[in-house]
């Protein structure tokens, strides 16, 4: 992954209120008219079949009453009957006889007419689930210093147990002694490595990866040391941190990657400077024994050559491979392909690197998903909006049911893409800018992305993570879920939990709820079921107008998951999926 700086020009908007002005001897004062107000505006039911009919209620004062879509009249406490045939949002607008109006919103959601089911295998054994897969990359032009109380709390907010460093195409450029980089590019000079540990690592509560710099070294001469990488993980002991595992380069067959080998980017060259006495495989482990060491794969290479030739020529010097994943072009994002099929192609790709392991007689190998993103440069608003969050979440109940040992996604911080990528009505999105980074660089930090929030404000996909941090829990295990009905729209993950079960539900449907049954094999009831959702609603809600001049949109508000208690249940349990949502159900 190759790294993007934009200057923007700064946009600043200046309004202009005219006061009541008077003549010069005097003039006259008056009592403004009353502010209008909303008390409450409810839909009831809030969710109907198809067919059926809800009713809205407001109660607001000092202003005439409106109801969009369909600008219906309404009045204070009295009843609006609607029937919409899809889930739809409802805005009452109150409007003063001079003054500024206020707004409210309330939604109604259309279930599909067909009920799909979950079962939960209780019995059934499936991998050990990790909590490694709460990964996030970091990367060296990011100040850790300055913001390092936002990146701590975001991350314990989120549930991150992992982090990737130095990050992306830097790596084969990058000298940890020095904080440098060959070619001239630069790195933040409060990102030393002593600080990466001080800063983040350690007060974060982090468990550690490094990318070894493969393509050149210090001298920027030629190709990488494999001593400079010992080098490293001495340091890093000496820090008192243990890196658990360290990878040679980046993605070294690509041609895009910095390499000052006699060939560039040859497979045959970079197994040969991972094996050997001097290699990086032995030099490693000899001064970190328990940093398991890999090589990087492809799983989709011409002909197959890359991941022939490097895991049969470095076999035995390799203790993990570590595989990258950006299933979008940029400028040609689908929302439908990613919501409804990108995490699934995914498990596909893993699975051939499965193959490939099994051909080279390394089948139990661990898979490292090193970087992951929706399209794999120039991100526009698909980034920041729900349906990358449904794709985050489906990722990791996918890498949970593969028994993927670690995740880290791109990037964390530091890599905001402003307006340059696609933000445009093909993909959904009501903010008007893209990031690489899943929690907000701050407005002070990077003014490209202002839409996205204080310093460390969540993105969609970073809720995904905090979401699945609670079914993420080490110990448990993999549960078979099954579903009948409508496969294309409702997904499910399920594992063991502290007293009970975990159930991660999609409704991958843009506009229709999803009625499901959720059967717990030999569970008749629960003593407690608690459902935590995050769906284009809430999404939707973010980016929503405040109601105060001069009406900014998404300025801050990006609202969080909401939690429901539903208390003692009886099995099966009938739930309604609000439309593109993700929901995290404990069931005691």
């Amino acid at each position: 992954m190759k790294r993007l700086f934009v200057l923007a020009p700064l946009a600043v908007t200046l309004t202009l209120s005219l006061a009541s002005l008077t003549g010069c001897g005097g003039g006259s004062s008056s009592t403004p008219p009353p502010t209008p107000s909303i008390t409450s505006f409810t839909a009831s039911p809030t969710t109907i079949a198809a067919g059926s009919s809800s009713t809205l209620t407001g109660v607001f004062s000092n202003g005439t009453g409106v109801i969009t879509p369909g600008n219906l009249p309404a009045t204070s406490g009295t009843a609006v009957t609607v029937s919409p045939t899809t889930t739809t949002t409802y805005t009452l607008t109150v409007t003063p006889t001079s003054g500024t109006a206020v707004t409210a919103m309330a939604i109604v959601t259309v279930a599909s007419a067909t009920v799909s089911s979950v079962t939960v295998d209780l019995t059934s054994t499936g991998p050990a689930v990790t909590n490694s897969l709460l990964g996030m990359n970091m990367a060296i032009w990011y100040d850790l210093v300055t913001n390092q109380t936002a990146i701590v709390d975001a991350f314990q907010a989120a549930g991150i147990t992992q982090v990737r460093w130095p990050g992306g195409s830097d790596s084969d450029l990058y000298h940890w002694e020095t904080n440098s980089l060959c070619d001239g590019q630069f790195a933040d000079t409060n990102d030393t490595f002593t600080n990466f540990v001080n800063d983040m690592a350690v007060p974060a509560k982090l468990d550690v990866a490094l990318t070894a710099n493969y393509g050149s070294d210090p001298t920027c001469t030629t190709g990488g040391e494999p001593s400079e990488a010992a080098d490293w993980v001495t340091a890093a002991l000496t820090a008192g941190i243990t890196p658990s595992h360290m990878t040679v380069g980046n993605e070294e067959y690509g041609s895009w990657e910095y390499d000052l080998h006699s060939t560039p980017n040859d497979p045959t060259i970079y197994a040969a400077a991972v094996v050997g006495s001097t290699g990086f495989y032995q030099s490693i482990k000899a001064a970190s024994p328990k940093t398991l060491v890999g090589v990087v794969v492809d799983a989709g290479s011409p002909n197959n050559e890359w991941d022939s030739t490097v895991l049969a020529n470095a076999k035995g010097s390799y203790d993990f491979v570590e595989y990258h994943y950006y299933p979008e072009t940029p400028g040609e994002e689908n929302d439908t392909f990613l919501v409804q099929q990108a995490a699934q192609q995914l498990t596909t790709n893993i699975n051939t690197i499965r193959s490939e392991l099994t051909e080279w007689g390394t089948p139990n190998t661990p898979i490292y998903v090193g970087e992951i993103g929706g399209a794999y440069s120039n991100p526009g608003k698909q980034s920041w909006s729900i349906t990358q969050g449904l794709y985050a979440g489906q990722v990791l109940g996918e890498m949970m049911n593969d028994g993927v040992s670690r995740l880290t996604w791109w990037i964390g911080f530091g890599n905001c893409n402003g307006t340059n990528g696609n933000d445009t009505t093909s993909v959904y999105g009501w903010q008007d800018f893209g990031a690489y980074n899943v929690f907000s660089d701050g407005p002070t930090e990077d003014p490209t992305c202002p839409g996205a929030g204080p310093l460390g404000t969540m993105s969609p996909t970073a809720v995904a993570f905090q979401l699945f941090s609670q079914m993420a829990v080490n110990g448990q295990t993999v549960l078979t879920a099954t579903v009948a009905g409508d496969t294309t729209d409702v997904r499910a993950y399920a594992a063991t939990n502290p007293g009970g079960t975990a159930l991660l539900l999609f409704n991958d449907n843009e506009t229709t709820a999803q009625q499901v049954t959720v059967t717990l094999s030999g569970k008749s009831s629960s003593p407690s079921v608690n459902v935590t959702t995050y769906d284009k609603a809430i999404y939707d809600l973010s980016g929503s107008p405040t109601g105060t001049p001069p009406d900014p949109v998404g300025t801050s508000t990006w609202a969080p998951p909401t939690t429901t208690s539903m208390g003692t249940q009886s099995l099966p349990l009938t739930l309604t999926l609000t439309p593109w949502s993700m929901n995290m159900v404990i069931i005691q």
